[in-house]
Order: C-alpha cells, then structure tokens, then sequence
C-alpha cells in the first residue's frame, strides 16, 4: 500500500510542478503580448521645415539697355577724365570748363539727383558751379518780388542744356552707367536702380508750377524765402526752376521731357 501511495503522491506532486509551470508560462505570455500592445509608438520623423524662398532681384521699373557698352571703364574714382571728356562730346568743352565742377563728377552727379526732390540740396557735392552774381529782387508798393534780372543770370547754363542732344547725352549715359549705379548703390541703396531714380526724380521736377507772375518773397534772416507757404515747402529740384524763371524753366522741362523719353518705359506722372 505504501507504495501505492506513494506513486499517488509523486503524480500529486508532478501535477502540482506542472501546473506552476504553466501558469508562470501563461503569465509571461500576457506581458509579453500586453507590453507589445502598449508599447509607445516610435516618434514621427520631424517634418523637413519649408525652405526659405528664394531671394528675387528687386524689380526694374525703368531698365536701361546697352549699358556699359564700348571699352572697358576705369574705376569709379579713377572716372573722371572719362566722365569729363564724354561730356564734353554732349555740352562742348569750353562750356564744361565754365560751368562743370570736374572732381569726383560721378558721385556729385549721383548725390545732386538724389536729392532735388528733397528740401535741402548739399552745396559742396553739386557738380555744377554756382552761377554768378546774387539774387535780385524788385519792390512792388510793399511787395518784394524775384526780379526779371534774375532769371537772366541763369540763361546762359539753360541754353547750354536746351542746345545739347538728347541721344548723344543719353548715349553717354549709357556707357557711364555702371558707374553711375556703383555709386548710387555706395550712396546707401543697394539693390536699388539708379535709372527709375532718375526717372522720378524727372516726374517730381515736371510738377514744378509756374507762377504767372513774379513770386514774392521775404528775408527773414541772410536767405530770401517765398512768402507764398506752399512755393516754400517745395523740393531743392523745384525750387531752382523757380528762381529761373517761367521762360528758363519751360526750356528745361521740355530737355527733361526729351531725356525722360529716352530713358523710361513707364508713363510719366499726371500733372497735378
């Protein structure tokens, strides 16, 4: 009987050692699969980021063919035997002599450009010599007006440029024309187009009025001034066309015009 049992207590205990068995092997399964489940999904590849547009050349409103054509040019401040001697091809040499300011030609031609359209006009940086004599004036009753005499002191500069041509003029541009944009570029606007400069700057001096009559002034202090608010607050640009008077200042417009239209592509500005 002992025997007996025995054997029944051996498989007793055999039945017990495999059950653990397989209740640890079904335990292990669980986790196994649940951790598989569970398990956090790898992170997402980061989207690339959106590339940077690509930079665009600023736009041309008015461009200019043919520029630089011909031999090749000297450096900008090695350019004014050049500058000099192509302009006196345009005015005659004898007019540049008397009117032209010959150093640094380029870059004062650059800067005085820049600037008519604004209220102050550097007197050092002009490439033009100041015209001779000082302003006169006429007394009206108690009115102090620009007198005809004045205008007469600027003629001679006017009849220079009223007799010059326009294609050869604009022929010379064209060929100086890289330095012309180096320098407006070194004046603090990179990227920007020296021609469409020019071209508003022609519009803005078109819009000078032309008083029917001889504008009136006052001398607040050492300068004359208009007494007319409105003629006062005008640009350096317009202000000189004023002082030359009605006659001169037709005489440049109508140059002004001529060049304009060689020169731009886009419409002029209305007349206000």
């Amino acid at each position: 009987m002992w025997g007996d049992d025995l054997e029944a207590s051996a498989r007793r205990k055999m039945a017990w050692l495999i059950g653990i068995v397989a209740a640890a092997v079904i335990a292990g399964a669980l986790w196994y699969w649940s951790g598989l489940r569970t398990a956090p999904a790898p992170p997402a590849a980061a989207a690339p980021a959106p590339a940077a547009p690509a930079a665009t050349a600023p736009a041309i409103a008015n461009p200019l063919p043919g520029t630089g054509e011909g031999a090749a040019l000297p450096a900008l401040n090695d350019s004014d035997t050049l500058a000099h001697d192509s302009l006196a091809g345009v005015f005659g040499r004898d007019a540049l002599e008397r009117y032209l300011v010959p150093q640094n030609l380029v870059r004062h031609i650059v800067v005085t450009v820049d600037n008519l359209p604004r209220k102050k006009l550097a007197v050092d940086l002009r490439p033009i010599k100041p015209v001779a004599g000082t302003t006169r004036t006429d007394t009206q009753g108690d009115t102090l007006t620009l007198s005809s005499a004045n205008y007469e002191r600027y003629s001679p500069l006017v009849q220079t440029l009223a007799h010059a041509d326009v294609h050869t003029l604009v022929g010379v541009y064209r060929h100086l024309y890289p330095l012309f944009q180096q320098s407006y570029e070194d004046l603090g606007y990179p990227g920007k187009y020296f021609n469409d400069r020019v071209v508003e700057v022609i519009d803005h001096l078109l819009q000078t009025p032309e008083p029917a009559t001889p504008p009136a002034v006052t001398q607040p202090r050492v300068f004359y001034e208009y007494a007319d608010a409105d003629l006062e607050g005008r640009s350096s640009g317009q202000k000189l066309l004023l002082r030359m008077g009605p006659a001169n200042e037709r005489l440049v417009k109508a140059k002004l015009r001529e060049l304009r239209a060689a020169i731009a592509t886009t419409p002029p500005r209305p007349a206000r």
